[in-house]
């Protein structure tokens, strides 16, 4: 009788063990990505490279009191200086789980936003050992971190990538690439769509 509750134990410490060298793991990679300040929100911890002005950051967001209406929240309180940036990542994140019907109420993830192309190129050559990387942002999910480069931080950039973390932190058993990928491109083109209705 005492059976059922000795293996689900042991169950659950392999899979507290397993997520505690996960996150050290994670907590110990170098990526090459350097830091000039971070801001923290409800749902990430964002790095900020030198150099990369956090007003121009939100102007090139362009996350207005309709959005966060969509991701379901109230417009008091919307702001659009420079130390609400966090707010206005969070009303998106809000809005992307929205639109998968995804809801995680408790995730915690990060995005590093980095200074330029080269050196977005530079964090994925230091990652992967590869050359010829062409994307303007991407998502690791071994490290549950978003990568942008500031110039291409758009809310149609950003909300494709949040999709992937949402997704990655949603599914148990992780859909395909190809599904992932059409799932992400769901999240831009309603995002789009929602730009240009009147």
């Amino acid at each position: 009788m005492m059976r059922p509750k000795t293996n689900l134990l042991s169950v659950l410490i392999f899979a507290m063990a397993v997520v505690a060298v996960s996150l050290s793991w994670a907590a110990t990679v170098d990526d090459g990505f350097s830091v000039g300040h971070k801001i923290e929100t409800r749902h990430f911890n964002v790095f900020i490279a030198p150099g990369v002005d956090d007003a121009l950051l939100i102007r090139s967001l362009d996350i207005g009191p309709e959005h966060k209406i969509l991701s379901g929240q109230s417009t008091a309180g919307v702001s659009y200086s420079a130390n609400n940036l966090g707010d206005l990542l969070d009303v998106l994140f809000g809005w992307v789980c929205n639109v998968l019907d995804m809801k995680l109420y408790s995730y915690k993830g990060v995005i590093k936003i980095a200074r330029d192309e080269n050196e977005l190129k530079g964090v994925f050559r230091k990652l992967y050992g590869q050359e010829g990387y062409s994307q303007k942002a991407f998502y690791v999910s071994e490290l549950n971190t978003i990568y942008i480069a500031a110039p291409d931080f758009t809310k149609e950039i950003l909300s494709h990538e949040m999709g992937h973390a949402i997704m990655g932190s949603y599914f148990v058993v992780q859909p395909p690439e190809k599904i992932a990928e059409v799932l992400a491109g769901y999240i831009e083109y309603q995002l789009r769509k929602s730009n240009t209705q009147p």
